[in-house]
């Protein structure tokens, strides 16, 4: 009776010899792929297109600007915060974009452990406390400057890729 577990196990231990890890360049070529995914899929949402992600919008600093270097740890914070806004925004067309950013953040968490590279928790996060009030203050400024800030962020990431950040 115990004995299935273990030739169960015996059975798959020539199998586990084949499996091989999957190259950085495949994960770095995905992580490029899903960026402009992402860009796509923020362009498809056409009120996006109205504000300049350079702009500032009052009451909005809590929503990344872009950053001109920016290293895989920046780059997941980044992420991390526009995912917690995406997250509480109750737009239907955000939730797909919101899905994505996780996925991209799991793709940059193997491009830092191939480079031996440990990414902390996000933090920051506490900054985003008092996202209900501002929420309920501007629902639709919000979700505009988020989108086209983080478009920009993603296009700056993109670039970023292409250098080889650091951790």
């Amino acid at each position: 009776m115990y004995w299935r577990p273990l030739w169960g196990f015996l059975w798959l231990w020539p199998y586990l010899f084949y499996i091989q890890a999957v190259p950085i360049q495949k994960v770095q070529s995905d992580t490029k792929t899903l960026i402009k995914t992402i860009v796509t899929r923020i362009n498809d949402i056409s009120h996006t297109q109205s504000v300049s992600s350079k702009q500032r919008v009052t009451g909005l600093d809590f929503i990344p600007g872009l950053h001109p270097v920016l290293t895989l740890s920046q780059m997941d914070q980044t992420l991390a915060i526009y995912q917690q806004i995406l997250i509480n925004l109750p737009s239907r067309k955000v939730i797909q974009i919101s899905n994505d950013l996780e996925n991209l953040r799991d793709l940059l968490h193997l491009l830092a452990f191939s480079k031996s590279c440990h990414l902390p928790l996000a933090s920051g996060l506490e900054t985003l406390e008092s996202l209900g009030d501002v929420l309920e203050a501007s629902l639709y400024s919000t979700e505009v400057v988020a989108l086209s800030r983080l478009q920009g962020s993603l296009q700056d990431m993109l670039w970023q890729l292409d250098l080889s950040p650091g951790c």
